[in-house]
């Protein structure tokens, strides 16, 4: 494409009617001084981190990680069909300790933050043989100014060894998935004294190596409601970058997968999508570029390696649940798995121990990895919401684009338009056009592809939505 500093050499990038509409839209807004409408970019601006996020990062504490993951481990066995009324065992007793640890947490959020134990009866299924009570342990940071708007982070409290019926046997599960339910737990202690814009929903659930059912109710519960989930990240198996298996340690990396067509999409959604090549551009996707870019440009200590995948062969999590409703969704792990060490029942081999045991976690990785999650979540939270309604107007062969969107949620201060090459990964350039839903651009549509984001007052950047054809 033309050099952007060379403007004079072609026709400016906003049409005169749309550069005349954004210009005077931004008096009196809190735009950065770097985005005056109508001046286009190299590189979208990064998001940058402000006092509260930064006093967030450094307060989330390894030691505290180490004292959930231990104390989750000392139940014996957290398995869905364990028992539900032993006081010292099974997963009866960490639910009883999760809710009684969240709830003192909320104790400090003003009224912001309620805990609720919300527990259903899953009549026989696949790896269910008998009707079980399943129950999630969910804490909820209320928005302060736009609560409708929420956000999803999880951790699945569930154990199993390597028989997946067996109830009786030790599971500690530290890795998978006390590691998990660490990062969501020191989350939530450490956001509920900050009021958010947004909701924050921190959720244990239960049922995940049965089949993935705690959080499938949760998040039909969330859609019989009619909430806005704007986003949903599952935490499961984030315990060490070592794999201990002799392959070289990755302790500052984190994987996120990220699928690309949706999962609820309709055959004739797909095919729209598929006829103009917006396979990498699925709100999940954007999720996934989102959350990159917040986490590395912050204090978190790590690199985010999105995978653009659904998840792992042969596995899944959490975050299948949601992506199954239409919800933008993703799985962070850690970036090798030991499968030796995984679902093992604890026993003794040729002098080698065997299962998901404390000792194999590094406390300081899941802190760097909760970072990422607070980074990401508070980022989301603040920011204005991902614009909605963005279509791309193709009724006319021209070689410029118009691109509509509904205005957006919590009075942005304006909007960016972003583009790239098709065959690039990420967006490459970034337009600020005003306190406006309509824009057009001399660029060619068959040429690159385009997004939409929302700015807050702040600075604040929402994910990119990219528009559908119109």
């Amino acid at each position: 494409m033309t050099d952007r500093g060379s403007s004079s050499s072609r026709r400016a990038f906003l049409t005169a009617t749309a550069a005349a509409a954004a210009v005077p839209a931004l008096a009196g807004k809190a735009l950065p001084a770097h985005a005056a409408a109508g001046s286009p970019q190299s590189g979208p601006a990064k998001q940058v981190p402000g006092p509260e996020l930064r006093a967030i990062l450094k307060e989330i504490d390894p030691h505290r990680i180490e004292t959930i993951v231990t104390r989750l481990a000392a139940f014996g066995t957290r398995h869905t069909l364990s028992s539900q009324d032993d006081p010292v065992r099974g997963i009866g007793a960490a639910r009883e300790w999760i809710f009684e640890q969240l709830t003192k947490y909320a104790a400090a959020s003003q009224g912001r933050m309620t805990v609720a134990l919300q527990s259903y009866v899953q009549e026989p299924a696949p790896r269910i043989p008998t009707a079980t009570r399943i129950t999630n342990v969910v804490a909820t940071l209320r928005g302060t100014e736009e609560p409708e708007r929420v956000y999803v982070v999880t951790g699945h409290y569930d154990s199993r060894a390597s028989d997946v019926l067996d109830a009786t046997s030790d599971a500690p599960g530290a890795d998978d998935d006390a590691s998990g339910v660490a990062v969501i737990m020191e989350l939530a202690r450490v956001m509920a004294r900050r009021p958010t814009r947004a909701t924050i929903v921190f959720a244990a659930v239960a049922g995940e190596e049965q089949g993935l059912y705690g959080s499938d109710h949760l998040a039909q519960q969330l859609k019989d409601a009619g909430v806005d989930v704007q986003a949903m990240v599952s935490n499961d198996i984030v315990g060490t970058g070592d794999a201990h298996d002799g392959s070289a340690a990755d302790p500052r990396t984190v994987r996120l997968f990220v699928e690309g067509v949706p999962t609820a999409e309709t055959p004739a959604q797909t095919a729209t999508r598929q006829s103009v090549g917006g396979e990498n551009d699925g709100p999940s996707r954007q999720l996934g570029r989102f959350v990159r870019d917040v986490a590395e440009n912050t204090q978190t200590g790590m690199a985010v390696r999105v995978v653009w995948r659904r998840d792992r062969y042969l596995r899944g999590s959490d975050h299948i649940s949601f992506l199954q409703r239409g919800w933008p969704a993703g799985r962070f792990t850690e970036p090798r798995e030991n499968f030796a060490h995984e679902h093992q029942d604890v026993r003794v081999e040729d002098g080698v121990q065997f299962g998901d045991l404390v000792e194999f976690c590094d406390f300081r990785y899941i802190a760097r990895v909760a970072r990422v999650n607070a980074a990401a979540l508070w980022s989301l939270a603040q920011a204005p919401g991902t614009p909605k309604g963005v279509v791309i107007d193709t009724t006319q062969l021209t070689n410029e684009t118009t691109l509509r969107w509904a205005a957006g949620q919590g009075s942005p201060a304006g909007y960016e338009v972003l583009w790239r090459e098709t065959t690039a990964p990420d967006w490459q350039h970034v337009l600020p056009v005003g306190d406006v839903t309509t824009v057009t651009i001399d660029l060619s549509k068959d040429n690159v592809f385009f997004g939409v984001r929302a700015v807050g007052r702040t600075g604040l950047r929402s994910p990119v939505a990219a528009p559908a054809p119109g």
